[in-house]
């Protein structure tokens, strides 16, 4: 579809930015005005003093936390800690988590399972640890039926300020998808989007957003969880028919089979803290072969620059590393220099909301 052509579907009334230095990095604050009932909300978005968090990284209380983890008891009650506390803070931001998650797993989700499952796929290592407090990861059925509240409690946690969730995703999203209409128009030869894929698509929450902005285009969720899917597929069902029916697959992101240039845009959104570096770099690798000349990449994930991850409470922080094994390691990547390494150029990154950073980068031409 011609970018030009769509309007957000977000009441994002404005949105003013500081200029961009040399090295394609925004300064620091950015401010989104948008709708809330009868007066405008604003949020600052602030960058902290440091590269990163010192409680992530190789800093001494990141080795101490890294110990305490390490402690099996210990590490048990952390997790379990962890999990109640985002069903708490969750339900107490008017998310229904438990409603939520009974809701998928006394329905016909199971269903979708056959039809979605990749018999042959082989899982990489990483991608089998215990991952935000279930002992299985991401590959079972609990951890899907709690994805969609787990996200939408995400995004109240960054705009804690929103009075619903609609209003979060407002900046949330709305920034996120500002972000790829503008670099795409800027920095691509054509201002088509045709084909979208979404890396580790998870329940559907971010390919449902980009299905729902660019109507003209094929898009395609891509995960590793066959559970994930199969309760994205099934949402989707209820949801009814679109006129670009969203595609489901089950791959591997670093070697997903698809043809190379095939899509316009990829996009991965909150993925990458879950990797390890050389994950990072074959995901990287394997989009720039999926995209066209001119095509778009955009990576939504934690911010270290954050001021707000920066200055985190031992309690929280502490309870979110016992949940994320490789949060170290996606601290200290270089991710714009990973990205201009695999052959990206025009990489620009700034925060889209106090916790996150968006970063967009080209294919060249």
């Amino acid at each position: 579809m011609a970018l030009s052509s769509h309007t957000h579907s977000f009441s994002v009334l404005s949105v003013s930015k500081t200029t961009e230095n040399g090295n394609g990095r925004r300064r620091a604050r950015m401010v989104v005005k948008m709708a809330a009932s009868t007066s405008e909300m604003a949020a600052d978005f602030e960058e902290g003093q440091l590269e990163r968090p010192k409680w992530s990284g190789k800093t001494p209380l990141s080795r101490l936390v890294g110990a305490l983890i390490a402690f099996k008891p210990l590490s048990s009650v952390l997790k379990l800690g962890a999990r109640q506390v985002l069903i708490r803070t969750a339900e107490k931001g008017d998310i229904p988590w438990r409603e939520m998650t009974k809701e998928i797993l006394e329905s016909d989700v199971y269903k979708e399972l056959e039809s979605i499952q990749n018999p042959s796929l082989v899982y990489p290592d990483y991608y089998l640890n215990p991952f935000h407090a279930y002992d299985e990861g991401n590959l079972s059925w609990l951890a899907a039926a709690e994805a969609e509240a787990a996200t939408m409690s995400m995004v109240r946690r960054a705009i804690p300020n929103a009075s619903t969730v609609d209003e979060a995703n407002q900046v949330v999203r709305g920034n996120w998808l500002q972000e790829i209409e503008q670099h795409h128009l800027q920095y691509s030869r054509t201002t088509i989007i045709r084909d979208i894929l979404d890396i580790g698509c998870s329940v559907g929450v971010s390919t449902r957003f980009l299905a729902d902005k660019f109507t003209s285009a094929n898009v395609t969720g891509l995960d590793l969880s066959p559970y994930f899917l199969s309760v994205a597929q099934y949402k989707e069902k209820k949801k009814g028919p679109r006129k670009n029916p969203i595609k489901w697959t089950h791959a591997n992101a670093e070697d997903t089979g698809f043809a190379p240039q095939s899509f316009d845009l990829v996009s991965i959104s909150y993925v990458f803290h879950e990797c390890p570096e050389r994950a990072i770099i074959n995901i990287l690798k394997e989009a720039f072969r999926l995209l066209r000349p001119g095509g778009t990449i955009v990576v939504s994930d934690q911010s270290p620059k954050s001021k707000i991850l920066q200055e985190m409470s031992p309690v929280l922080f502490t309870l979110l590393k016992s949940t994320e094994p490789f949060l170290d390691e996606y601290h200290l990547t270089d991710l714009e220099g990973r990205m201009k390494g695999v052959g990206f150029i025009n990489v620009q990154t700034g925060l889209t909301d106090p916790r996150h950073r968006t970063l967009t980068a080209t294919v060249p031409c």
